[in-house]
């Protein structure tokens, strides 16, 4: 492998940078985000990724701290009944670094077992292939500290996607800043299923359409509605779409 790029390779690089900024920038809600988040997973042979604000030392669940993420809801609800940030050396580390790194659940957990059985989430980690995750350290403009992480199976990161992913990370976590993210006005995080049920309700869709039209059940549906509804303190569903659309939650 080539230790330097050639002045073309440089500038095809660059020019790269500058049009995922000038996209990143254009990004005009949270739900824009997202979209453009999975894209880049799927580019990059990635499947998760969440963003969240650094969580203090006395934090206990993550889900406080969360921006946006596309984490199954089981395996936040365990990562969080855990204590995870606690426990988590990735959390840990981002608080001593700001160089991006990765880890390797598996090695870790096994490290950590004496002190704590994290069999179960393990487990979770496994069936949803989230395995391994590669974390940036970012900051906004007005020195908010926070991470974005992205996961997957596989720990193979080449230099440049390693270069790009830091970049996209550092100007994803300033646009949340600056379209009125979490830690401005009040931290309300939605999963991935919440959000599609709600878009789709948005859309005139009722419950049992939107089970069929996302392999769901509809008690599963009514499920995530009723949860939105509660983060959102909404009276309705009607409410609820109105107030997410209005936070940039969904479109």
């Amino acid at each position: 492998m080539r230790g330097t790029m050639t002045a073309d390779e440089t500038s095809r690089s660059e020019n790269q940078l500058q049009d995922e900024g000038a996209e990143i920038a254009a990004l005009e809600t949270q739900f824009d985000i997202v979209r453009y988040m999975r894209r880049k997973c799927e580019e990059y042979g990635l499947k998760y990724f969440v963003v969240f604000t650094l969580p203090g030392f006395e934090a206990e669940k993550l889900s406080a701290y969360s921006i946006v993420s596309n984490w199954p809801q089981e395996v936040l609800a365990k990562y969080d009944a855990l204590r995870m940030v606690r426990h988590s050396a990735g959390i840990r580390k981002l608080r001593l670094t700001t160089v991006p790194f990765s880890y390797d659940m598996r090695e870790w957990i096994g490290e950590s077992s004496e002190q704590a059985d994290f069999s179960e989430l393990l487990t979770l980690l496994t069936t949803h292939g989230m395995l391994v995750g590669h974390f940036f350290p970012v900051h906004d403009a007005l020195g908010n500290r926070g991470a974005v992480v992205w996961g997957g199976d596989s720990a193979a990161l080449g230099r440049d996607e390693r270069l790009m992913l830091q970049m996209i990370s550092v100007h994803l976590f300033n646009r949340l800043a600056e379209i009125g993210s979490a830690w401005k006005s009040g931290q309300v995080v939605l999963t991935d299923r919440e959000i599609q049920c709600l878009s789709w309700t948005a859309a005139g869709k009722t419950s049992l359409e939107i089970a069929e039209i996302l392999g769901l059940s509809e008690h599963t549906v009514n499920h995530y509605l009723n949860q939105v509804t509660r983060k959102l303190e909404a009276v309705n569903r009607t409410q609820a779409v109105v107030k997410a659309i209005r936070r940039g939650l969904i479109a």
